[in-house]
């Protein structure tokens, strides 16, 4: 076959070697940039520049990397992706996971769970390895959870076995070309389940609810309420119908929003079978993800807490809120076209001491906090680096405080991703 490798970073490089193990497909690695991100191997056909994506006629199949929108590619051939193929090939139970915030969280408490049952569980998707270079490794006897972005969902042709969706806020709307759109792509996760399959949704987000009944014929259950079955918590225990299953003290990781994810977790994995015992086995061994509200150390009586998975307000929304000390939060970045309603909301809460605002943000979102009447202290911040802004935030901060890097925003104007954002910040404080 005549295959393009459509986008060539992590996934198009992971993409180029699954396909490359086939001696006979003809492979062309086409990016829109001169230089894509990742080497070309050596002898390996290329179509780089501007445009390149809309020049793609003569290809049996177009593999486009997950951030590539469908509608800029060009051909008279399949658009495929990897999810697609993974979806096609892989012989193991697949419980997809999506939703704006909590996918990883979520999709780690249920890889957890399944792994306290003895059953060999892999845990894929955006938060971890490439699919593909995993699948020869799996059976029909495992299990695969797999965190799925919108990104991932746009194109999609099939539906895990067991569906959850968390709750849908705007997002990705500088990529999306609007909320429909964005919703439309996560509905993928229920779109081709079959009667047999379940979809597991959260009880008042209005576009999960959506997207479960984009497929009313497949069963369904709203998780967080007693009246589906779904699991909820009542005067600190998790409860199935009138079942307890275990106290909520079994949580290692903070915040209201992780015993919701943890709700979603538990009925996910009951869905499968998965006995008590297993589930607060498999909650008390979680301890938590790098970069998700990730204790990194207190220093002169200051905990300090980095959070830079946080790229969306509702997100940093939900970190602000699982704290009840004096909060320094470090908030900015790029904006992705978010609404900051809420935000700016949530940081009227008397916990909030100070604001630090960094970024290419940094003057509007200071302008929103200002017009919403935030009484906490706000710095509208010139620093370029990481240790100048973590040497602001020791500064303000005393004994009992909570510095809390919570950005709400894309991190690409002053860093490389999200991870090279927490992994300096963990490294400064760590310093300190």
């Amino acid at each position: 076959m005549k295959i393009a490798i459509a986008g060539y970073g992590v996934e198009g490089e992971a993409n180029y070697h699954y396909w490359a193990k086939d001696p006979s497909n003809i492979i062309t690695i086409v990016d829109e940039a001169d230089a894509p991100k990742y080497q070309v191997p050596e002898g390996v056909s290329t179509l780089l520049g501007a445009g390149a994506f809309e020049r793609l006629d003569g290809f049996d199949i177009v593999v486009r990397t997950a951030g590539l929108a469908p509608r800029k590619i060009k051909t008279d051939g399949k658009i495929w992706s990897a999810t697609n193929e993974f979806f096609d090939k892989c012989p193991a139970h697949i419980i997809g996971v999506t939703g704006t915030k909590g996918k990883g969280t979520t999709s780690s408490m249920i890889a957890s769970i399944l792994e306290a049952t003895g059953k060999k569980t892999w845990l894929v998707g955006n938060i971890g390895t490439a699919a593909l270079e995993l699948l020869d490794q799996m059976t029909a006897d495992d299990y695969v959870v797999f965190e799925m972005s919108s990104f991932q969902l746009w194109d999609i042709e099939y539906s895990p076995h067991v569906a959850v969706v968390l709750p849908i806020e705007p997002d990705h709307l500088n990529v999306h070309s609007n909320m429909e759109d964005y919703v439309r792509a996560k509905a993928g996760i229920r779109r081709y389940q079959k009667a047999d399959d379940v979809c597991i949704y959260h009880a008042s987000n209005e576009y999960a609810r959506l997207i479960a009944f984009t497929n009313p014929d497949a069963r369904m259950l709203r998780y967080g309420i007693e009246t589906d079955g779904g699991a909820y918590v009542q005067d600190g225990q998790f409860y199935e119908s009138e079942h307890i299953i275990c106290s909520t003290d079994v949580m290692q990781v903070p915040g209201q929003h992780n015993i919701e994810n943890a709700c979603a977790a538990i009925s996910a994995t009951r869905q499968l079978g998965v006995d008590y015992e297993a589930i607060a086995t498999g909650l008390r061994n979680f301890k938590g993800l790098p970069h998700r509200i990730e204790f990194v150390r207190e220093f002169d009586g200051v905990e300090y807490y980095n959070d830079s998975f946080s790229s969306a307000p509702s997100a940093t929304v939900a970190a602000l809120n699982s704290f009840t000390q004096p909060e320094i939060v470090i908030l900015g970045g790029v904006d992705k076209g978010a609404d900051f309603t809420e935000l700016t909301d949530t940081l009227k809460r008397p916990y909030v001491k100070e604001i630090i605002i960094i970024g290419e943000i940094r003057q509007k979102m200071s302008e929103l906090i200002k017009t919403a009447g935030v009484s906490a202290s706000v710095t509208v911040s010139d620093a370029r680096t990481m240790s100048e802004v973590v040497t602001e935030a020791k500064n303000k901060s005393v004994a009992g405080d909570i510095v809390l890097l919570s950005p709400g925003c894309a991190s690409f104007d002053m860093f490389r991703d999200f991870y090279d954002r927490g992994d300096q910040f963990r490294t400064i404080v760590n310093a300190l």
